[in-house]
């Protein structure tokens, strides 16, 4: 299953739910995103051609990530650009969200270890803003 989130028709947010399956290649991502995310099925002695990426240079202007939840349950808090709370989901073990804009924050309801494809190079303090997250008693899950 896949879901998409979007605030003022803007991708927010892809979730790509373990139980997802399709024949072949399927890109979920928009060709102007600055991370491509696709999921990839091929039977048992397919080959993917030896290849190299081009030099290309590319402008980033905001940074996108990508979570893969290796074990465990989370709960992901949207947030707008503007820092506004927007809605949350529940993700589990095998599920991956792609964080294509706006704001986020996790709150880990199991133990949780997972992987996280950003865009680099890191810089520091001035990578990111923090701000104050939604109380508990306000989050509004979407299934």
């Amino acid at each position: 299953m896949i879901k998409n989130f979007y605030y003022k028709n803007k991708q927010i947010a892809l979730v790509i739910k373990n139980s997802y399956s399709n024949e072949g290649i399927k890109f979920f991502t928009q060709d102007d995103s600055a991370q491509q995310i696709a999921y990839m099925s091929h039977p048992k002695n397919a080959v993917i051609k030896a290849h190299i990426h081009n030099k290309v240079q590319r402008k980033v202007s905001h940074t996108q990530e990508t979570l893969i939840i290796k074990k465990g349950k989370l709960r992901l808090d949207l947030y707008s650009q503007e820092k506004e709370y927007i809605e949350s989901t529940i993700l589990e073990t095998g599920d991956i969200v792609f964080l294509a804009y706006g704001g986020h924050g996790l709150k880990c309801l199991e133990d949780v270890s997972m992987i996280e494809v950003k865009q680099g190079p890191y810089l520091g303090v001035n990578d990111k803003e923090r701000f104050a997250e939604i109380s508990d008693e306000k989050v509004i899950i979407n299934e």
